[in-house]
């Protein structure tokens, strides 16, 4: 075997392939720079325009896997390979993906449009999913929602969107729900004066629209008030408790049942 043709046979053929392979080292560094540079661009500038960090998240992530895709067929395409067949098994590997992926694909949707539609923000107490909570991170994939009781929960953004939302921060006050039964011998009246004007030294309850009190129902007790301040959702458990201390201490006689039995 001639050791010296076939050295000067595959010197040129394996330059050629080292330049080749040079060439698409370099295309891949300055294309990831390249990206890594418009991705950054584009973050600055939508926040610039005080767009939701959360939505500039997502365009950015997604505009970064669709760039490094672009550049991977590109690099294919300098060393030769048909571009259209492996667009082709992109296309025919995302519908198996998106069958397969279909419960996320349809959480990722719903999380896009909880950013465009915005029902709640980062901070909110709402009802979202059947939990009670406060706004903590609106995910690609899921909503985390931090209970009164401090444990995070992590709802699905599809079941959040279709389900019924109920954002508590969006009005500037919450009223209180409460109830107070009194003795039948009680001067009703005179305890709903009393209680309006109490109710207004609790602290963060709101004077405008002033508190209601009023007859709720009767029973064999007595009348039964309902007791409503309003606050801020941000107060509403204080109020709530401080609500219940001074209905203990209002100085109302003991609600107590009465049975009058008449003898023939």
């Amino acid at each position: 075997m001639d050791f010296q043709k076939l050295l000067d046979t595959s010197i040129p053929i394996l330059t050629a392939v080292g330049l080749k392979v040079l060439g698409a080292i370099a295309l891949w560094v300055i294309g990831r720079w390249l990206i890594h540079l418009s991705t950054n661009i584009l973050g600055r500038t939508l926040r610039r325009q005080k767009i939701e960090e959360t939505l500039i998240q997502w365009l950015i992530a997604s505009i970064g896997v669709a760039l490094n895709i672009a550049l991977v067929v590109a690099i294919l395409g300098y060393f030769g390979v048909e571009t259209t067949t492996f667009a082709a098994l992109i296309a025919a590997a995302g519908i198996a993906i998106g069958a397969a992926w279909a419960g996320l694909l349809a959480n990722f949707a719903a999380g896009v449009f909880l950013v465009i539609l915005r029902p709640f923000k980062v901070g909110d107490f709402v009802t979202a999913g059947g939990i009670t909570g406060t706004v903590h991170e609106i995910g690609l994939f899921a909503t985390t929602i931090i209970s009164p009781d401090n444990v995070s929960t992590f709802v699905g953004n599809n079941k959040v969107f279709g389900d019924t939302i109920q954002n508590y921060s969006t009005n500037p006050f919450r009223r209180v729900d409460r109830t107070a039964q009194l003795n039948g011998a009680t001067d009703v009246h005179a305890a709903i004066a009393q209680l309006k004007q109490q109710l207004l030294t609790i602290p963060n309850v709101v004077a405008n629209p002033a508190p209601d009190v009023e007859i709720l129902d009767f029973n064999l007790l007595g009348p039964v008030l309902a007791v409503r301040p309003y606050t801020h959702t941000d107060n509403y458990w204080q109020v709530y408790f401080d609500t219940n201390k001074l209905l203990s201490r209002a100085g109302f006689a003991a609600p107590e049942q009465q049975i009058t039995v008449h003898q023939k």
